[in-house]
């Protein structure tokens, strides 16, 4: 008998790339869904017996997923695949009861392990065939739309990678979002921008790096507002909030994050990128004049936005990563090609 099996993504690609690293021996019958709110209806439908969760999406996310489960006690077994790899998301999601997490991308053999774990499947690891089942055709003329949805998967893999380091080392929670991906004309950056407040007075660290032909820029927005606070997290010797101790916890967190985030691209692309070094691009200044002033030598651009917060304490800054659009051809044919859907 099939076990009814269930992908809960907001991402098309992940739930392709979920269902391809499904063993071929294992017999199911899979079944899909954009949200927590239609996975809910799939459960009470029979259509999961197993489902994969993610945990950042739109409409109900995999926490009030997870949470709508237990209140109902409905049948299904959770794994949770996410790029949120925190320790703490993990126990909040097994504490819900949630059997195990597997982080983004999905690695067969941890799939595997997990699987014969819980008495769900104990055969060849081997997926093959499940992979020419959900081969997608994608090519450089497919639909912006499908495009933008595998950067923003690939973006969701780097933030949640860059959050796990930040988690650690501030040993607090880091609220991560659904990444903001637009391809956008320069002058428009602004607009892409949905977290930073319009009259806010910040400060922002740049980076750039580049590889096999593949450039970017990475920026680190930071409110001024959240100073203060933030010095405190990091925990330094001297408490008094000067002007070098706030450049120096910019410093500190912009390298936290545009590391992270840059090494998990990295991995997905398999490219080496070179960092330049940080170069501080504003102090005390909006936004709208920073960006202005600053990133007006590419035309087109695309726009991956992350707004990270640590809502304990009332931080928000955004790290901003900025590709010109040959930039994103290339990145798009490796993403492409690495992942077998060509």
């Amino acid at each position: 008998m099939s076990t009814a099996v269930l992908i809960c993504d907001d991402s098309g690609f992940a739930r392709r790339q979920m269902a391809r690293s499904i063993p071929d021996g294992w017999d199911v019958d899979i079944s899909f869904a954009e949200n927590g709110k239609m996975a809910l209806e799939q459960i009470h439908q029979g259509k999961a017996d197993v489902m994969f969760l993610d945990l950042n999406m739109p409409v109900m996310d995999g926490y009030q997923t997870m949470q709508a489960i237990k209140d109902q006690d409905l049948p299904t077994m959770v794994i949770v695949v996410s790029g949120d790899v925190q320790p703490e998301a993990r126990e909040r999601m097994l504490k819900l009861g949630a059997l195990d997490f597997i982080r983004k991308p999905i690695d067969n053999l941890k799939l595997s392990e997990i699987l014969e774990q819980y008495g769900l499947y104990a055969g060849d690891q081997g997926a093959s065939r499940r992979e020419k089942e959900q081969q997608q055709v994608v090519s450089i003329d497919s639909p912006m739309s499908e495009k933008l949805d595998i950067f923003r998967e690939m973006a969701n893999v780097a933030m949640g990678q860059a959050g796990e380091k930040l988690a650690t080392l501030l040993d607090e929670f880091i609220d991560l979002p659904i990444p903001n991906v637009n391809l956008i004309e320069s002058t428009e950056l602004h607009m892409a921008i949905a977290e930073v407040q319009r009259n806010a007075q910040v400060s922002a660290i740049s980076q750039g790096f580049i590889s096999a032909g593949i450039k970017g820029e990475a920026l680190l927005i930071f409110n001024d507002a959240n100073f203060a606070d933030m010095v405190k997290l990091l925990d330094y010797k001297n408490t008094v909030v000067t002007e070098e101790l706030e450049l120096e916890a910019l410093l500190d967190v912009s390298n936290i994050l545009i590391s992270a985030c840059l090494h998990a691209l990295s991995t997905q692309l398999h490219v080496n990128f070179s960092h330049n070094h940080p170069i501080v691009l504003g102090r005390h200044c909006d936004v709208d004049a920073l960006l202005s002033n600053n990133v007006s030598r590419w035309s087109k651009i695309m726009a991956v936005e992350i707004g990270y917060a640590i809502k304990s304490h009332g931080i928000n800054f955004d790290l901003l990563l900025l590709f010109p659009d040959h930039s994103m051809d290339l990145m798009f044919e490796r993403l492409v090609d690495l992942t077998g859907d060509e």
